[in-house]
Parts: structure tokens; sequence; C-alpha cells
């Protein structure tokens, strides 16, 4: 560590993220890992910890609300984040050091909340701060990866971050309660607060590209590949947003992420009134399964899914992942004897946890692959607002469904919009877009 700051100090430079491989696949995660701790903090252990403390459903919803109202922001940020920089530090890494920063000073201003479940205001403000940092952090984060990585990185580098968020937000909870029941609330807020200040030290001291400035006030300049695709209008992004994304294979990708979030927030929402309803489990019981098997699922993307759809191809392993889903989904509509037997439901859900993740680790790869450097922070918000859109629907699809339908047919109607990314997925074709992309850069460069 000491000799890393000798370097900041004397102007002596790290490797760029953009030489390294290795460099850029941990940077990614470590960063990753530093957005689940709000994430596990705020989502899952606070509001835990308040119930047990004798805080109304009302209240507890109320700070969720609040804390996750930031998110609905992210199309709003990004085309900020397109638009506005500092090129002699990099295209992105302005906005990752903001975004780090302000999870600092969020954990800093948690710390010293005295009382805190009687100043439920303060814990409000202090995590709304949190997520508005969050967002700009991960947007960054995925802009930056869409202009550094090679294409063949993608989905490993996917893998390694999705997994590095599920394993931050697991650890998060876990370490949270423990240091609430035998410790105390400062505690634990200063070491999250030291965690992240030490992940910061990577945007810190590693630039985007070799020549950069590591800070405003130390030697570099503007690399030649950021000033090329960087855009100075706001008339500009929009034009290149709507070309970018009416091209076809953008508009085939955004229908399967679509679709796609639908089943997979259909599953999602029926699982738990299936267990409770159905089977009989309490609903700490579900948690607790559930947050296992989506802990399994992020840690073997973050080391087997995303080197397989490196190794054998993004639309494929696509491919074989949804007929893998409806395989299992056609498995447990047609053997409800098995519903009884406790092995079973849990493997299913682990089975369907690992699946899940691993296409999503897989269509986030291709977004970023789709992506049109110069507005990749705004195009790829724009899919991940589609997915939530898709989500939101699935939800409610779900809730429908189970009116007319019983659990063995409610199973079997997931099959059609697993057929339908089945059916319209192979249609993205790489080369193809590329050939598009490469004729507008030629046009519009």
């Amino acid at each position: 560590m000491l000799q890393l700051v000798k370097d900041l100090t004397s102007n002596r430079r790290l490797p760029a993220l953009a030489d390294s491989a290795f460099l850029r696949y941990v940077t990614f995660a470590a960063l990753y890992f530093a957005q689940g701790i709000p994430n596990g903090l705020f989502m899952f252990a606070m509001p835990a910890w308040m119930a047990a403390n004798g805080k109304t459903p009302a209240e507890i919803g109320s700070f969720i609300a609040i804390v996750g109202l930031p998110w609905s922001f992210k199309i709003i940020a990004a085309p900020l984040m397109d638009r506005f920089t500092y090129l002699p530090m990099g295209r992105r890494r302005p906005w990752i050091l903001f975004g780090q920063a302000g999870l600092v000073a969020s954990f800093l201003l948690l710390a010293v909340i005295t009382d805190p479940l009687n100043r439920m205001s303060v814990l409000m403000i202090a995590g709304f701060m949190s997520s508005l940092a969050s967002i700009f952090q991960d947007i960054s984060i995925d802009s930056l990866a869409i202009d550094i990585l090679p294409e063949d990185q993608q989905a490993r580098a996917n893998g390694l971050m999705w997994g590095a968020k599920a394993a931050s937000i697991s650890a998060t909870v876990a370490v949270t309660s423990w240091l609430f029941t035998n410790y105390s609330f400062m505690i634990a807020m200063n070491l999250f607060g030291i965690v992240i200040s030490a992940i910061m030290l990577f945007p810190l001291l590693l630039t985007e590209r070799r020549g950069e400035k590591l800070t405003p006030w130390t030697a570099g300049s503007a690399s030649p590949e950021a000033k090329k695709i960087q855009l100075n209008s706001w008339r500009l992004i929009l034009k290149s947003l709507l070309r970018a994304f009416s091209l076809p294979v953008s508009l085939i990708l955004g229908v399967a992420v679509f679709v796609y979030r639908i089943a997979s927030a259909y599953v999602t929402t029926l699982l738990p009134i299936f267990a409770v309803q159905e089977l009989g489990w309490s609903d700490a019981r579900y948690s607790h399964v559930f947050s296992i098997t989506a802990f399994v699922g992020g840690i073997m993307g973050m080391f087997v899914g995303g080197a397989m759809i490196d190794i054998f191809g993004k639309i494929r392993m696509i491919v074989f992942y949804v007929l893998g889903l409806i395989t299992l989904m056609m498995v447990m509509s047609l053997l409800p004897q098995y519903w009884s037997n406790d092995t079973f439901i849990i493997g299913f859900i682990g089975v369907f946890a690992i699946l899940d993740t691993f296409i999503t680790i897989a269509i986030l790869a291709v977004a970023m692959q789709l992506c049109w450097k110069r507005v990749a922070a705004t195009q790829f918000t724009l899919y991940m607002a589609i997915a939530n859109l898709g989500m939101s629907a699935g939800a409610w699809i779900m809730g429908e469904a189970k009116v007319y339908l019983n659990w063995q047919q409610v199973f079997v109607f997931y099959l059609i919009f697993m057929v339908v990314v089945l059916a319209i997925i192979p249609f993205v074709s790489f080369k193809r877009h590329k050939n598009k992309m490469e004729k507008l850069e030629i046009k519009y460069g």
C-alpha cells in the first residue's frame, strides 16, 4: 500500500486498464463488490433489523422506497455521463471516482448517526445519498467495460462482476447481522466505509488508457481513442442513440431482453407464493433457500458462466441455457407428485437460479457488444430500463395467470415466453450489426 502511494505522489504509473486483462477483471469485480455493500445493507439487512426492533411495515416500506428511488433516475443520469466528463482523466473514470466518493461520504454520515432507529429520516437521507452515488458508479463501470473490454472478454467480465456483487450482498447481510448483534451500528458503518474506501484505490491509481492523468494536477492528456468517441452536444447524443438503437439487431435484442425479464420475474414472483401457499413452507425457510441458491448462482456465474460464454459464444450459450430452463420447467410441471420432496424443490430452485444467472450474464455481454461506444452509457441503460419494465410486467402477469390457472398450468405458461426468446435470439447477428455500426462510424464519425 505504501508503495502504491509513493507511485501516485511521484507520478510513476501503474499499467492502464486498457493494457491489462487481469487488472480489468480485478477492478470491475472489486467495484461491483463495493456496489453490493449498500445494496445488501439497505435492501435486506437494515429492513430485517428494523423489523426485529419493532418498526412498522409502513416505516420499513417508506425507508426502502426512499432508498431505492435514485435507481429510477438512471435513464436521466446516463446521458449526462455520455455528455460531460474530464477527458484527460479518462472518459468514464471521473464518474467512477465521483460515485465511489459519494459512497464513502454516505457511510461517513451513517457512522456518526447516534440512536439510528429513532432517527429514521437521517437514515433515509444517508441511504438516498448512497443509492444516488451507486447509480453513477453502476452506469460508469458498465460504460467503461463497453469502452475498453475486447468483445471476447465481455462475458467473463460480466460473470465476475455479477458474482462479486452477489457475494458482496450475501456477505454484507451476514456481517451486518453479526456486527449489530455483537458490536454496534457505528462499528458496522465504519467497517463498510473502510472497505469501500480501500476499493476506491483501484480507480484512483489506475487510468483507463496509457498517458492519461491520474489526478487533475498530474501530467497526462486525453487519449485519442477517448476524444474520437466523445460527443459534446445533446443533439448528437440523441441522434446517435436513435441511430444505434433503431438498427435491426438492436431492436431484436430489446425485444428479447423484455420478454426474458418477463419470464424471469414471473418465476421469481411465483416461487415464494408457491412455496408458502402450496408447499406449506414458512417465509423464513423460503428466504433462506432462495438466498443460498442465488449466492451459489452468482458464484458459479463468476467462475463458470462467463468463461463458458466466452469459449462457446454468447448466442449459442443463451440458446443452450434457454433450452435448459424450458426442460426444467417441463419437468416441474409434469411431476407434481415430487413437489412434497424437499430435495426436488430445492434442486429446482437452485438450477433455476444458476441458469437464470448464466442467461443474465450472457444478455448483458450481448448488450455491451451491441452498444455504440459514443453513447454506451445511455444505450446500455436503455436496455436495462427495458429489462426493468419486463420485470414489472412479469410480476403482474404471474398474478393474473394464477387467477385462472392451477399450479401445473402456471409453470407451463412460463414456456410461452421462453419459446419467444428461443425463436428470436438467433437473429442477433454480431457480424451484421458490426457492419452497420462501421457504416455509422464512417458516416458520422
